[in-house]
């Protein structure tokens, strides 16, 4: 299946230049699993082919990027009253989640808002879904586009140019971005299975 995709993303991006770097970038910032760690190398190596410039790789992924994050942004936004708090006022109990909880969160988010959107964009395994409680907190659009410009102009050059240094070898490293992607998520079950004994225990 990942082959699958990845095939799909080269063709994209092969037929449609920079605009497809565009596309397929803003698909896998709107909650949609489509794995960057194959756009931006595969971008790379068309750099290093003399098809592309590094620079106009990198401000494409970012474009994409912001695109994508604006949707899940705004599903979280939109959402948030009609979704998230019903569902908690609900079921919350039963997930161990209450609404002072859910606010004391969000609390934190907008403390943090800076470090949380900006740092999240090169984090693999976050950085696609951080969008959606950015919504939910209600961040200002204005900053949460600019730090996610820079943020994910960050990561598209970094791996552009990793594609770039590896030439037709640029798929190489895919396996371990899957591997980072991985223990970022063991980390976050592992984060989750610590609160809910936390709370079972008080």
């Amino acid at each position: 299946m990942l082959e699958s995709v990845a095939n799909w993303i080269v063709n994209v991006i092969s037929a449609m230049g920079y605009p497809g770097i565009v596309l397929t970038m803003a698909i896998e910032s709107a909650l949609i699993p489509l794995p960057s760690e194959i756009i931006m190398p595969f971008s790379g190596y068309l750099v290093s082919a003399g098809r592309f410039d590094l620079n106009l790789v990198a401000l494409a992924g970012a474009i994409g990027n912001v695109i994508g994050s604006l949707v899940a942004y705004a599903i979280g936004y939109w959402g948030h009253e009609k979704l998230i708090r019903r569902f908690i006022r609900k079921f919350g109990r039963w997930i161990l989640i209450s609404e002072k909880e859910l606010d004391e969160t969000e609390k934190l988010l907008h403390r943090f808002k800076d470090l949380v959107v900006l740092g999240s964009r090169v984090v693999p395994g976050i950085r696609t879904v951080i969008s959606l409680p950015c919504g939910f907190a209600k961040l200002p659009l204005g900053r949460f586009i600019v730090l996610t410009f820079i943020g994910s102009l960050i990561w598209s050059y970094f791996l552009a140019w990793i594609g770039f240094v590896l030439g037709e070898n640029w798929d190489s490293l895919g396996p371990y971005f899957h591997k980072a992607d991985a223990a970022v998520v063991v980390l976050i079950i592992g984060a989750i299975l610590f609160y809910v004994y936390h709370k079972l225990k008080n």
